[in-house]
């Protein structure tokens, strides 16, 4: 009997895991070894599991999908990372390429199929979602922020101090405040409200 291709699902929502559980098993060859429902927990996870793809969503808490394909690649450059987002735009999908990942596609694209998308990358392969061919392939305007500087602004926007995310990024509070102020100046913004008003923009947070 051939090895199953391995599966990790990375999402902060049940239901779109489900969903996803529910697609990938009805396909013999893949098996969904585990379930992450923020960044921080994949990263954990693919490291301990070592699955052959990540199925990782964009926006989640604590770590974003970029910098958690990032980060499970630099520790298994063999796992496959498919990005499966809401966003379509264009700083987006280049950014989960420059990252690592090795496809993108929307949530909501019906003509995707899930299971042959998660076989064509275990196989080496690249998918990209319709639609998102230009995006990928494009060499324009780049991400205006690091992938630090997001994960920064991220935990910003969802209300915790410097202090706070200096404990919980083992970094030092002098160097969260240095962050904060260069992506005030990277941005052109003048405050803690602009700066999470841009990341809501962005879709890097979500509204309750």
């Amino acid at each position: 009997m051939a090895t199953k291709i391995t599966v990790l699902l990375a999402d902060d929502h049940n239901l779109v895991r489900k969903g996803f559980r529910a697609i990938l098993e009805d396909d013999p060859q893949i098996e969904v070894v585990a379930e992450a429902s923020n960044g921080i927990e994949a990263v954990r996870l693919a490291i301990e599991r070592k699955p052959a793809v990540v199925i990782m969503d964009l926006s989640m808490p604590g770590m974003d999908g970029i910098q958690a394909t990032t980060e499970i690649l630099r520790a298994a450059p063999d796992t496959a990372v498919l990005i499966v987002s809401m966003f379509s735009e264009a700083s987006r999908v280049r950014g989960a390429f420059e990252a690592g990942a090795r496809g993108y596609v929307l949530k909501n694209a019906t003509e995707i199929d899930l299971a042959e998308a998660v076989k064509d990358i275990a196989a080496g392969g690249q998918v990209v979602g319709p639609g998102l061919e230009s995006a990928a392939n494009s060499g324009g305007e780049r991400e205006p922020l690091t992938q630090r500087e997001r994960q920064i602004l991220k935990l910003i926007a969802e209300g915790h101090a410097n202090k706070e995310i200096a404990a919980r990024l083992n970094l030092s509070v002098n160097t969260v405040a240095v962050h904060r102020a260069n992506l005030m100046q990277a941005l052109g913004v003048h405050g803690t409200a602009e700066l999470v008003m841009y990341a809501i923009r962005t879709g890097l947070v979500n509204l309750p």
